[in-house]
């Protein structure tokens, strides 16, 4: 074969080749396959996670379930939260990884996420009684676990599992049972940005518990306490490193920073949103999403650096029975709402005007109990 003939031979096979594997991965995005949304069934007889697809138009397909090795659980009197608490499911997009929280068996799986395909690659002690909320900063996990006095535990990501920090594990000092009642446990844990601080948000005591975190990832003996109104609940950091807070009691939306001292300053709000019993936060873009679980709607508003807090739209979505845990997708472009109460899971476009279009509800297999939604 001549020279010319076999470069043009090759050219003509490597093309071929890329335009086959183009066509393929096309043909896999516009299917959802690369792109999926996780919901925890929280279920007691066997926890697992069911994977939807999510094709371009944010609309999805249901593609399975996976075991997570451990029991879901629900918390006494809780009636359409059964974990009441946000973060119980997280994906991490550094790692590729999804944890999810047992809360009947005290144990945190890990699984390794491949589009939506999940592979379970361990499951470890929490630490405590009733884990509820998962945070996640670099290589760096703490878990909240709910019943009892409520405790706070430390693990290291390496690699596809985790490595309990010894001497990590701090007492909130609550005083609770197991399960625990559900307007008295602690709802969430997170990271400030930089890492170097813990937040609890307590509603037993009505406050928000800060511990400072040190170079050995161990955390301060004993957390700042912060008071704040009634069931502070969900929260996230908004711009310029904001603290926005969501509190239950009175269904409103404030704003702090967060002092090196681990003192919270008000910088904005209250501001209700004149619904009842807000208790899950996302944002999207320049707008921020508030489910309201008793008036079976979501809420949005607008949180600007400087702390200010408008409410935009007291209803921008309704409908959504026991209304409870969010997570956005596509850059923002897609927000999912679980219904605590139907089973089922509420798909929207978000506008850019951050009005919501819905654009399906599809049902969850095994979803009587479920609590705990993620994607990636």
């Amino acid at each position: 074969m001549k020279p010319t003939v076999r470069i043009a031979t090759t050219l003509a096979v490597t093309l071929f080749a890329w335009s086959a594997a183009s066509t393929a991965q096309t043909r896999r995005d516009e299917a959802g396959a690369d792109h999926a949304v996780f919901v925890q069934t929280n279920a007691p007889a066997g926890n697992g996670i069911v994977v939807f697809d999510r094709a371009r138009d944010g609309a999805l397909t249901l593609s399975g379930t996976f075991p997570t090795g451990g029991k879901g659980s629900r918390q006494v009197g809780a009636p359409s939260d059964p974990l009441a608490s946000q973060n119980s499911l997280v994906h991490d997009r550094s790692h590729q990884l999804l944890f999810a929280v047992n809360a009947g068996s005290d144990t945190i799986s890990v699984f390794q996420v491949d589009g939506d395909q999940l592979e379970l690659t361990q499951v470890v002690s929490s630490g405590g009684p009733f884990p509820v909320s998962i945070a996640v900063h670099r290589n760096l996990l703490y878990v909240l676990d709910a019943g009892l006095a409520g405790f706070v535990s430390g693990f290291r990501i390496d690699d596809d599992h985790l490595e309990p920090i010894e001497g990590s594990t701090r007492t909130l000092g609550l005083a609770n049972t197991n399960p625990p009642f559900f307007l008295s446990s602690p709802a969430q844990v997170g990271f400030t940005p930089d890492g170097k601080q813990l937040l609890v948000t307590t509603k037993t005591s009505n406050t928000v518990d800060v511990f400072a975190v040190g170079d050995d990832s161990r955390l301060s003996p004993e957390p700042v306490r912060n008071p704040d109104a009634p069931l502070p609940f969900p929260f996230l950091f908004g711009p310029d490193n904001l603290l926005v807070l969501v509190t239950a009691g009175n269904s409103s939306v404030s704003t702090f920073s967060v002092g090196r001292d681990g003192r919270l300053v008000s910088k904005g709000g209250p501001v209700p949103d004149a619904q009842a019993a807000a208790c899950w936060i996302v944002s999207a873009h320049e707008f921020h999403y508030v489910a309201n679980t008793g008036s079976n709607d979501v809420s949005q508003y607008r949180v600007r650096g400087d702390g200010s807090v408008a409410l935009v739209n007291a209803t921008a979505a309704t409908g959504i029975p026991g209304a409870t845990d969010m997570t956005t997708a596509g850059g923002g472009r897609f927000l999912y709402v679980l219904s605590g109460t139907s089973s089922t899971a509420y798909a929207y476009e978000v506008r850019s005007d951050g009005s919501l279009g819905l654009i399906q509800t599809v049902p969850v297999p095994g979803g009587a109990d479920m609590e705990g939604i993620a994607s990636n």
